[in-house]
Order: C-alpha cells, then sequence, then structure tokens
C-alpha cells in the first residue's frame, strides 16, 4: 500500500500528539507541519519541514488540522481547494451538519474527500453511540463526560480578549449534564468581570451551569487528562431493561491525535465527499487489508 503523505496543520496540543502518532504509524511520512510562523521551530521538529502555508508543501494527501475549531472551516475550503483531502476533529456539536454540508460541496467540486468531527467526541464516542442504538433501537443514551480538561473550551476562552490562558475543567453531574468549571488568567488593564460575562455567554458555555475564576497560574493547575462514561439503556426487539456502559480515561490531546491519524488513513479510502465518523466502515480506520482484519477480529 502507498505510504501516505500527511501534513499537520497547528502545532499546538493536538499537533504534538497528531505528530507523535504519525511517527509512530508505518503507512504515514509526514510532508511537514503548518505553522503560524516558523522563526522559533520546536527542536523536535528540526527533522521535517516548517511552513506557514499548505502551498509551500509538495505532494500532500491528507491535511491533518490540528486547529481550534472555529477556524476548521477555513483550513479545511484552503486544502480542498489545493485538492488535498482534510480531517479535522471540529467539536460544536450542534454546528456539525452546516461545517458536513459546506464541505461536501467544496470536496465534491475538488474530487476530494474530507472527514471531520474525528476525535473522541464528537467522533470515536459518536461511533459507540451508533453502536449502542442499533443494539437497543428504544431508550435513552447519557454521554458523561470528565472530570476533566476540555481542550475546545479552554481554546474558546483564550480567544476572549484580556485573556493570558485560561483552563475549562468539564464536571459530570449525571444524566448527560455537565458543570463547567473554568479558571483564567486576566492580562492586565483588563476586567474579569467583563471576561467572565463573555464565557457564560458563548455557545460553548451557554447550555451549561459554567463557573470561571480568576487565578495567578494556570499552569498550576493544567492536568491534560479526561474521560467519558457513555450508558445507554433501551429495548431489543421488545425486550426491555437492556443496559449498556462504556467507560474510558484517557490523555485528551494524545486519544484525539491518534483518531486523526485513523481517519487520515480512512479518508484516502472514501469517495469524494464529506464524511462523519459514522458514515465511515471502522475497518477504514485500520492500517492494512480488510482481510487480515476480518480473520483477526470478526
Amino acid at each position: 500500500m502507498k505510504t501516505i503523505r500527511a501534513a499537520v496543520v497547528g502545532y499546538g496540543n493536538i499537533g504534538r500528539y497528531t505528530v507523535e502518532a504519525l511517527q509512530a504509524a508505518d503507512d504515514f511520512e509526514i510532508a511537514g507541519i503548518v505553522r503560524r510562523t516558523v522563526s522559533d521551530i520546536p527542536s523536535e521538529l528540526k527533522g521535517y519541514k516548517v511552513v506557514t502555508s499548505l502551498k509551500e508543501l509538495e505532494n500532500v494527501d491528507v491535511a491533518i488540522l490540528a486547529t481550534p475549531t472555529r477556524k476548521v472551516e477555513g483550513y479545511a475550503l484552503e486544502a480542498l481547494s489545493l485538492g488535498i483531502n482534510t480531517v479535522d476533529s471540529f467539536d460544536i456539536h450542534t454546528k456539525i451538519p452546516q461545517l458536513r454540508a459546506t464541505l461536501s460541496d467544496a470536496a465534491a467540486k475538488a474530487g476530494k474527500a474530507s472527514v471531520i468531527s474525528a476525535g473522541w467526541d464528537p467522533g470515536s464516542d459518536s461511533m459507540v453511540r451508533a453502536i449502542l442504538e442499533a443494539c437497543a433501537p428504544k431508550g435513552l443514551t447519557y454521554t458523561n463526560f470528565g472530570p476533566g480538561m476540555s481542550m475546545g473550551h479552554s481554546v474558546a476562552v483564550k480567544a476572549i480578549e484580556g485573556v493570558k490562558d485560561a483552563l475549562s475543567m468539564t464536571i459530570p453531574t449525571g444524566q448527560g449534564v455537565h458543570r463547567r468549571m473554568v479558571y483564567v488568567e486576566v492580562m492586565e488593564g483588563y476586567d474579569f468581570e467583563k471576561i467572565a460575562a463573555a464565557v457564560k455567554a458563548d455557545p460553548y458555555f451557554a447550555s451549561d451551569e459554567t463557573h470561571v475564576f480568576q487565578v495567578a497560574s494556570v499552569d498550576a493547575l493544567k492536568d491534560m487528562g479526561h474521560g467519558v462514561n457513555l450508558v445507554r439503556k433501551g429495548v431489543s426487539g421488545k425486550t426491555q431493561n437492556q443496559n449498556f456502559q462504556f467507560k474510558m480515561s484517557i490523555n485528551n490531546p494524545a486519544l484525539t491525535g491518534q483518531i486523526l491519524v485513523a481517519a487520515a488513513r480512512a479518508v484516502m479510502r472514501q469517495k469524494p465527499g464529506c464524511y462523519t465518523l459514522i458514515e465511515i466502515p471502522p475497518v477504514d480506520l485500520l492500517p492494512g487489508e480488510r482481510d487480515f482484519w476480518v480473520s483477526h477480529i470478526v
């Protein structure tokens, strides 16, 4: 099978772990890293081409977008226009259908494929929810996150004017309801109360109980651990009281990076268009031939 040349766009927490996942995958090679600046290149990237635009890289099969969620659409449209497949971990659940429609049109015109929302939630957890819906078509599913650091929520707070650094912790209260505990370092000259109000008004937080605290050092509080307890209770056929549970405790960006790489493998096997993970055969996420996985897993 041809080695897949992947470019990583963005080199924050997710970008770093994505590079590590690519380094560990025998069927990939790193075509380059796209960053906002190349003036200060980390030592671990010295062996790779580091640029400020995808246009500066050659023969890229797939662009893995390790960017803030709200910048995904722009980067994806640019990559598709250059004839490059894309993968991202867009995580605003309510806006996924809109992004899917936009990128479906762009991917079809480019003759390329795009896999969106390929983190662990949305992403791999979405696949688990789909399987449980098939197991018990009638019933209720509760997705309980944490306790742990939410990268998407933390990045959203960092984007607010006057925020020097931020950490958003997700605390499960049960039955899919969550409390957001937000810790912010405030830049000199800015009003904490105004920042707190902006946090609570942001769509990432508006639907949840949110508490915002000013702290001297976010770094002193930071732990990238996270997790999920996904529960479904429902009906199989006419049989009641079917109970299912999926639970994990993980390093948040490491798992996101790994799933992005698996999705980058899968995107090479799809027809032109835009897909979420539940629309992709699970075997396409795995390296090698289908026959091996059928005999190994089934």
